[in-house]
């Protein structure tokens, strides 16, 4: 999201105004879970889990920039980006299937801090079409796509 649209959100929010929806036709989202992560968090302690979280995230979130995207959020090991919100991008698709190849290339050559020894797997899957995007929450808002 530009940071213009975004302090917009954030201002109407701080004066207590309603965000409303919009919605968007064509955006491509992209979605990556890490193969595993429920048995290697299991083996691993709390610390080991959010350094190498952070590392890699760390790493992703340089990744994105390189390209056209909004990363809408990331929860444990799920990651999350879209394309064609809130600006318009015919080209969605391959943003985004490129953005996917640069950071599969990045998790083959990352190193798991705790286990340098294990290869660090994600799934990543791609959808197109339209969404709608807007705030949702009073105590935490934030916004969301649907």
């Amino acid at each position: 999201m530009s940071l213009n649209v975004y302090r917009k959100v954030a201002d109407d929010l701080k004066a207590g105004q309603n965000v409303q929806a919009e919605a968007f036709q064509d955006v491509t989202i992209y979605f990556s879970d890490i193969v595993g992560f429920t048995t290697l968090a299991g083996e691993s302690t709390p610390m080991e889990i959010v350094e190498m979280l952070n590392l890699l995230y760390s790493q992703f979130d340089n990744i994105i920039q390189n390209f056209n995207v909004y990363k809408v959020e990331t929860i444990g090991d799920a990651y999350m980006t879209v394309c064609g919100v809130p600006e318009p991008n015919p080209d969605h698709a391959p943003v985004m299937a490129d953005m996917s190849l640069a950071l599969l290339d990045s998790v083959i050559h990352f190193v798991i801090p705790h286990r340098p020894h294990n290869q660090l797997r994600i799934r990543i899957g791609l959808n197109s079409g339209p969404v709608v995007a807007g705030v949702v929450g009073n105590t935490m808002p934030r916004y969301c796509l649907f």
